[in-house]
Parts: C-alpha cells; structure tokens; sequence
C-alpha cells in the first residue's frame, strides 16, 4: 500500500464514523488513528474526545476535530508522568493549529461554522462541512506519522 493510499483510507475511515452518526469530530479522529496505530490503546480511549465536539460540548470553542488531533498526536508524543517532554510534541501541535487555521481561517468552531449559526447541527450542508474537517485532521496526523516512521506502511 502506498503513502496516499493509506493517508485516503485514513480520511474516508474518520469521515465515515462521522457521517454514519457513530461518532462526532472528535471521537473519529482519536478512534481513527487509534486504530491506525494498532490499537496501543482500548478501544475506550475514545471517551477521552467525548467532551470536545462543537467545540467543546457545543459551546463553539476549539475545533473539536482538532481537539481529536491534539489527542491523536498525544497517543504518538505524549508522556507519562516523569517523563521529559517528546521534543515533537509541541511543534506538531503547533503545526496541526496552524494549518487547520490557515485552510479554514480559524479553529474556533463557531467561526468556522458561521453561516450554519442557529441551525443547531441540523443542516445538512453543516454536517458535510464538519465531516470533511474531520476527515481533512485525520488525513494531515496520518501524514505526519507516516512520515515520521511512527505507521509503517
């Protein structure tokens, strides 16, 4: 399987969860690349991205798909306690934030979602809108991992 080719199914795994209503933004991702990482986790570390859709429990804070990806990026750099600091963490980070604001012009979800505002989530247009950022997160961490030798392909 080439790079694009798993980085594809990557996408279409975390829009899927998604759009079939099994998990909002935040909950595809961090399942998503759970599962592309071999599972170190249980399959209920999902419950950990549970508060963060719509931006943070509907209050229309950070991107929740981005707050999946923060978490995503922590299953792969993070720590435990007493240990230092991966030195990838914070760039990567970083890196998500500003590309994430660069393609949609924020990553606050009510910006990024204005002109659904008042919809309450129920648009159509809106859920399509969201799906593809969640997709788009789950794509740029895939990239990132394949890239740094963390996913073997």
């Amino acid at each position: 399987m080439t790079k694009e080719q798993l980085v594809e199914e990557v996408k279409k795994e975390a829009e899927g969860y998604f759009e079939r209503g099994e998990f909002f933004c935040s909950e595809a991702v961090a399942q998503t690349i759970n599962n592309l990482l071999g599972k170190p986790y249980d399959d209920k570390i999902v419950k950990m991205a549970s508060g963060f859709p719509i931006g943070m429990g509907k209050s229309g804070c950070l991107c929740g798909a981005v707050s999946g990806g923060q978490m995503a990026l922590g299953m792969v750099y993070g720590r435990v306690h007493g240990e230092p600091m991966n030195e990838k963490m914070f760039p990567l980070a970083a890196e998500l934030h500003d590309y994430i604001k660069e393609e949609y012009g924020s990553t606050c979800c009510r910006v990024m979602t204005r002109q659904w505002a008042g919809d309450n989530f129920q648009s159509p247009e809106r859920k399509k809108h969201c799906i593809a950022i969640t997709g788009k997160v789950a794509e740029w961490i895939a990239e990132k991992l394949i890239e740094d030798g963390q996913v073997e392909l």
